[in-house]
């Protein structure tokens, strides 16, 4: 998993418009990159609601927000357009993304230790830098969360 002060590493994935996205599309432009387990389950709708919510803001602020998960292209347009989430969704099938920030592997869920997506947060900087990880972020306040870290005086 990248800590602060690592370079980003790089990543590319199809959203659910069917757009191809890459980590360089964010150069200069400060970027939330979000892993979360699933689409429309209750933890990851308040996530995404959160940031939704709060996009205007992160947005006054030249703040980027992408979410990933392995859920497909399909699932992701579904989920978007039922919670009318404006920013894009990467649809990470294979995990390569996942696996590459280190938001893939075992986790402990009700007492059982699983393999699955662990709901993780990676603030990149202007120059690609990871700033902050946060990895348990706090669903409903995640928005809050990223401001204070990205020092918007917010």
């Amino acid at each position: 998993m990248p800590e602060p002060g690592s370079p980003a590493p790089w990543f590319e994935g199809v959203t659910q418009d069917g757009t191809t996205i890459s980590l360089d599309d964010f150069r200069g432009k400060k970027l939330v990159l979000y892993f979360y387990p699933r689409d429309n389950t209750p933890g990851c709708t308040t996530q995404a609601c959160n940031l939704r919510d709060h996009f205007d803001q992160l947005s006054e602020h030249d703040i980027h927000v992408v979410g990933v998960s392995d859920d497909d292209v399909a699932s992701h347009e579904r989920f978007a357009d039922k919670y009318d989430l404006p920013f894009p969704l990467i649809a990470d099938e294979d995990r390569s993304v996942l696996n590459s920030y280190g938001a893939y592997g075992q986790k402990n869920m009700y007492g059982r230790v699983i393999m699955g997506t662990k709901r993780t947060t990676f603030l990149i900087d202007v120059d690609g830098t990871v700033v902050h990880v946060f990895k348990r972020p706090k669903t409903g306040k995640h928005a809050e969360e990223i401001l204070s870290k990205f020092n918007t005086g917010s």
